[in-house]
């Protein structure tokens, strides 16, 4: 234990002080601090790796990190089904699945947060044929409230299923996430370049014949970077001084570099925006999956991202485009645009529905209220659904007529945690509950 340790996330923009930081390590010791909290009338917030913009986690009474309760439990290969601890960190859990001959069907590009995390704030990759990491989990242990631990899946408590599925930390701990895996496999990864026209012409052709495709379009310019991935049974390739340069110095270190030129003069963002897009290449590689998906994040940002119907995207993202130039918001982060299959989780934003992904991106350190406030107005006048993790603006009033199980899920949130051991006030908030709500 720690105490009054600060805590920020990753993207900097909170901190916060728990009175005090748990980190334990089995599930008997969660029970344990579950009982002993709801004895002494404690409140409870579990963190993963702290990637969430909004203060899903913040709390000033006790933070618990499950970083010390990571690994897999039990494999089932011949249903190619993997039971593992709820702290593991993506990153290590495809590389442990791999020694298996298992691997996850699809990742999103960032592989450092916690299972537990990732599918709790419906953390998800692209590829219309795939739903978000969540689809992935067949079956979950929760600690709730009374320190009873309750097994849910599609079988068994079902409904508590769908609700934990993508629960925001809000039913209790997760302990342990029994995944889904297919055979280990690997992917070709491509690169080109077109212009915008050209992309939203063949864009359905893209993401119907594509196991996993995306597209960056970079503000100010008429240039989209497309990203391909296709199952292959091509050799992997080693990783090249080129692949370091790309990912480190050109993507991270440079990029981080003149992103800090826009703060201090934001002006250039225009023409940064422009030098990044002329700089895209072509690139091919073939690797193992879990060394595909993920590339590294060094250098910080503010998020926004909201989900909406994909048949609405073309016009969304056009609407988008215009009015980036109208306003001339000086932004230089290329907008990122994926695609998933629709799901039945109770509050993912893909809930009966494939959809398309916009992310929007700021620098850390420069103006991103005027910019992202514009574009969540778009976003809600297109059915949209924001990241939970992700930087909006929305309170229960909003969110819930966009979500049809949002009653449903509440019900179950009241039942597991009556007294609202694992709410803060940002989540009261969030899911319209009132003190008098809580027993």
């Amino acid at each position: 234990m720690a105490n009054k340790t600060l805590w920020r996330n990753w993207g900097g923009n909170l901190k916060y002080r728990p009175s005090k930081v748990s980190y334990p390590d089995s599930e008997k010791k969660i029970v344990k601090l579950v009982k002993k909290c709801a004895a002494k009338k404690r409140k409870i917030r579990a963190i993963g790796s702290g990637h969430s913009w909004t203060p899903l986690c913040e709390t000033d009474q006790i933070l618990v990190s499950l970083d010390e309760y990571q690994g897999i439990e039990s494999v089932d290969q011949d249903k190619m089904q993997a039971t593992v601890f709820a702290g593991t960190k993506i990153q290590n859990l495809t590389a442990l699945l791999f020694k298996h001959g298992l691997a996850m069907e699809n990742l999103g590009d960032i592989d450092v947060q916690s299972i537990a995390g990732a599918i709790s704030t419906g953390t998800h990759g692209t590829g219309i044929s795939m739903g978000n990491i969540p689809t992935q989990v067949v079956a979950m242990d929760i600690v709730i409230a009374s320190g009873e631990v309750v097994h849910c899946s599609e079988e068994e408590n079902q409904d508590i299923f769908k609700a934990a599925q993508i629960c925001l930390g809000t039913l209790g701990i997760i302990s342990k996430i029994t995944l889904q895996c297919v055979p280990a496999y690997k992917l070709k990864y491509d690169i080109t370049k077109e212009s915008v026209e050209d992309g939203l012409e063949n864009l359905a052709d893209y993401i119907a014949n594509n196991r996993n495709y995306e597209f960056y379009w970079f503000p100010h310019t008429n240039t989209i970077q497309n990203k391909f991935s296709n199952i292959t049974d091509e050799p992997a390739q080693k990783s090249t001084p080129l692949n370091f340069i790309n990912d480190y110095v050109l993507e991270n270190g440079l990029f981080g570099a003149i992103s800090a030129v826009t703060r201090v003069v934001p002006r250039t963002s225009k023409s940064v925006a422009k030098l990044s897009a002329a700089a895209v290449g072509t690139v091919s590689k073939v690797n193992w999956s879990h060394l595909v998906y993920a590339t590294p994040r060094l250098v910080k940002f503010n998020e926004m991202e909201y989900n909406i119907p994909i048949e609405s995207f073309n016009d969304v993202f056009l609407e988008v485009v215009d009015a980036i130039e109208r306003y001339q918001f000086k932004v230089h982060f290329p907008l990122e645009n994926r695609f998933l299959k629709g799901d039945d989780i109770y509050l993912s934003p893909a809930y009966q529905r494939d959809s398309a992904h916009i992310s929007l991106h700021v620098y850390k350190g420069k103006a991103y209220q005027k910019y992202f406030k514009t574009m969540e107005a778009i976003f809600l006048n297109n059915q949209g659904r924001p990241h939970w993790a992700k930087m909006h603006n929305l309170t229960a009033e909003q969110l819930a007529p966009r979500y049809p199980m949002w009653n449903k899920f509440l019900a179950i949130r009241q039942q597991l945690d009556p007294k609202g051991m694992f709410l803060n006030a940002y989540l009261m908030n969030l899911l319209g509950v009132e003190m008098e709500d809580l027993g």
